[in-house]
């Protein structure tokens, strides 16, 4: 089995010798395995027990004196309501530098100003300026060939049942891949604005190809800021969304607006702690001209209600505190209030019940890496819907614990 590997890695290193004009005069090889596995009533109606295992290889090489090839790959296997096994492709990307200029092509990372919108790994290519001006960005990226559950991109109803059906093998190509859009990127970020202000703006636009009967497509304007004063720092950022939603019979335009705020306070200790508050809010649907705040990528809020940011208003507290060079550990207190009666649906709001208030989630978690090349995480939450006026009572929890080695 080992002889076999190598084979397949120097074959690997053959056609990557070949493929660029410089030779490769470096080159790297990793292997990492995540084991997570929990415990509770958070995810099923029964208390119930999961686990995911990830096996994460990684080859990187450079290219030249100004180039990089890295490529990752990744196998996963678990038990959620069933048994599962997913193989991915993630980070491949290229990328080169010329000075001040660079080019990324490729599975790359991509990440909007607010961290919201659009986050993650995607099929495209990003070209960067760097100067005293600060730092510009445009870009273009294709989704459609991506893990749908990796992507999670769920704009749509039809989006969000294709993220929720398993993977079957037999039909591969209709219940793998994530939902088929496109979008660019073009974005502008200077750290200090008069050695003040650090500021971050990006305006992307994002276009619906998948074969239906209803098409959304999406603009956002996004502006993020923050001002540092010695231990304390305050951010502030927000997006304006313009979306049209086709249909054979009319197109529907709709504004939407989405603003967040932090608050952060560095305690200059041993312990290197820092608490922060943040708060966040995204528009529900009032009528047919405002419309709820709906993202590319649906990032998920709270460790047990993991709730999607459309018509919600989240407020955190959260303190952190490293102990010592291989100990640290963190605890968040959260809150979580609809915006409007339609957008947020799901639980813990009951049928016809027209309360705003979803309730509390408390979450604690502690790290410890006793070697550079292994981890232990232990953490656990507990969401309280009986502090809240939708309906539900019963108290949501979970416990998980995950273990992290790098072996090459």
């Amino acid at each position: 089995m080992k002889k076999a590997n190598l084979t397949v890695l120097n074959f690997l290193f053959f056609i990557l010798y070949f493929l660029f004009p410089s030779p490769l005069s470096a080159y790297d090889f990793g292997l990492v395995i995540n084991a997570n596995g929990g415990f509770g009533n958070a995810v099923y109606e029964d208390n119930d027990f999961d686990f995911k295992v990830d096996v994460l290889p990684r080859f990187s090489t450079l290219v030249g004196d100004n180039g990089e090839f890295v490529l990752s790959a990744g196998f996963s296997i678990g038990k959620d309501e069933d048994f599962f096994y997913v193989p991915e492709l993630l980070r491949t990307e290229f990328s080169m530098r010329f000075g001040n200029l660079g080019i990324k092509v490729g599975r790359i990372n991509y990440s909007d100003p607010l961290s919201f919108i659009a986050n993650g790994l995607f099929d495209g290519v990003q070209y960067y300026h760097n100067s005293r001006a600060g730092s510009f960005r445009v870009g273009a990226w294709y989704t459609g060939f991506q893990y749908k559950k990796r992507a999670n991109i769920a704009m749509t109803d039809a989006d969000l049942t294709g993220v929720s059906t398993p993977v079957d093998y037999d039909d591969f190509f209709n219940t793998y891949f994530a939902s088929k859009r496109v979008f660019a990127s073009v974005g502008w970020e200077h750290p200090s604005v008069g050695e003040v202000l650090h500021l971050n703006t990006a305006v992307i636009g994002q276009a619906d190809l998948n074969d239906g009967d209803t098409g959304y497509h999406s603009q956002y304007v996004i502006l993020k800021a923050g001002i540092p004063i010695n231990n304390f720092l305050m951010e502030f950022g927000g997006s304006v969304e313009l979306s049209q939603i086709a249909t054979d019979e009319k197109n529907n335009f709709n504004v939407a607006f989405a603003g967040e705020i932090g608050l952060f306070l560095l305690f200059p200790s041993k312990f290197n702690s820092r608490l922060a508050f943040t708060g966040l809010i995204a528009s529900g649907r009032t009528d047919d001209t405002f419309g709820a705040f709906i993202p590319i990528t649906g990032k998920e809020y709270g460790y047990i209600l993991k709730a999607k940011i459309p018509g919600l208003s989240i407020f955190s507290l959260n303190y952190s505190s490293k102990f010592n060079g291989s100990l640290d550990g963190s605890f968040t207190a959260s809150y979580f209030v609809r915006n409007d009666l339609g957008t947020f649906s799901s639980y813990p709001v009951a049928s016809d019940n027209e309360g705003y208030f979803l309730g509390p989630e408390i979450s604690a978690r502690i790290t410890w890496s006793p070697a550079s090349d292994l981890q232990f995480n232990l953490g656990g939450g507990a969401f309280f819907p009986s502090l809240g006026d939708t309906g539900a009572k019963e108290i949501k929890w979970r416990v998980d614990m995950s273990v992290i080695m790098s072996i090459l």
